[in-house]
């Protein structure tokens, strides 16, 4: 991802200098992270089956995870190490439905969290792209 100003002086996510103050800060993308996580559980048997029983600690590594790569504080990388995201994701089957599920679930979440505008356009978009970096089966 690209953090910075577009040529025109305004960035692709909005005003804010990082996707992590546009979006409201820590407070936003801590529930962004809980709320893809409902979703998941209440909609998603496909990812459900990758998750533990309880959800906490898969909540809290994605809130430390956004929060860094929106460009807030790099919570992940300090609590975990590098994300590495191809090997911590290895373990499971994930195949283009699978990818399209989670992208579903967090566009649902982005809904629920009621996030609009050049944000969520950059989200989804970006997002969207890491889901499919992710894949690992045809």
């Amino acid at each position: 991802m690209q953090i910075g100003p577009t040529p025109a002086g305004r960035h692709p996510w909005g005003d804010a200098a990082t996707p992590f103050e546009e979006l409201g800060g820590d407070d936003r993308v801590q529930r962004l992270a809980w709320s893809f996580y409902d979703v998941v559980e209440e909609t998603s048997p496909v990812l459900r089956a990758m998750l533990p029983r309880d959800t906490t600690v898969s909540r809290e590594k994605l809130y430390e995870f956004l929060s860094g790569w929106m460009g807030g504080p790099p919570l992940y990388w300090e609590r975990r190490g590098h994300p590495a995201l191809r090997m911590r994701h290895a373990p499971f089957a994930i195949d283009q439905f699978a990818a399209d599920e989670w992208v579903r679930c967090m566009r649902e979440a982005l809904t629920r969290q009621s996030v609009e505008g050049d944000v969520r356009i950059f989200l989804e978009r970006e997002l969207g792209r890491v889901a499919q970096q992710l894949r690992n089966q045809d």
